[in-house]
């Protein structure tokens, strides 16, 4: 996959704000600081694409990133990350309304992908967050990530755990490292596959 363009589209902070376009989209979603800025970069080629933060819930806005391809052009859309973040609750209840306004009336959305730490157990958040685009017929893909975290012995053991815990969703799932570039050709795969499906 050649990259020709990456470029920050627009930012919102309201579903009117979202951008009126008819390229397929393809969400990011996950815990605060799972690594989704890092990802994002990483499969584009950019180191500051997407903003990186060692502080948790620093993407408090839906960031919308204009790709450019040899194969197709997309839409790369950082939503905000939700968990321990150390904010009010009415600010985490404006962003879940916001969220979830993009995942269930976003027409031009063609997979929502749920980042999830390797190091980290299957939360509640996770598995009702996967039922519910399930119910709304929103296809989904799990992108375990930061795998270089990990011995490869551990890696392997932890990946087949989590594969498992989510073998009853029938959810894929791909392993993955920002850091080395790993599972991210499968990713770019899994993409175009979802994007040529529709």
């Amino acid at each position: 996959m050649k990259i020709r363009v990456a470029e920050i589209l627009t930012s919102c902070s309201k579903p009117s704000h979202f951008p009126v376009s008819e390229l397929p989209e393809i969400a990011f979603l996950g815990r605060s600081n799972v690594g989704k800025s890092s990802l994002l970069n990483a499969l584009v080629g950019r180191k500051q694409l997407a903003r990186t933060s060692s502080t948790p819930g620093k993407t408090r806005l839906i960031h919308f990133f204009r790709v450019e391809t040899d194969a197709r052009d997309l839409l790369l859309v950082d939503l905000p990350g939700y968990g321990w973040a150390r904010v009010s609750r009415r600010e985490r209840d404006s962003w879940r309304h916001l969220v979830e306004s993009y995942l269930a009336d976003r027409s031009q959305l063609r997979v929502a992908i749920l980042l999830q730490d390797v190091r980290r157990d299957l939360s509640e958040d996770e598995t009702l967050l996967l039922d519910w685009l399930a119910e709304r017929g929103v296809p989904s893909l799990v992108v375990l990530t930061k795998i270089d975290k990990l011995k490869p012995m551990r890696r392997k053991k932890r990946v087949a755990e989590l594969r498992d815990g989510l073998a009853p969703t029938g959810v894929p799932v791909i392993a993955s490292s920002a850091q080395t570039r790993q599972g991210l050709p499968e990713l770019w795969r899994a993409i175009r596959e979802r994007c040529d499906a529709a």
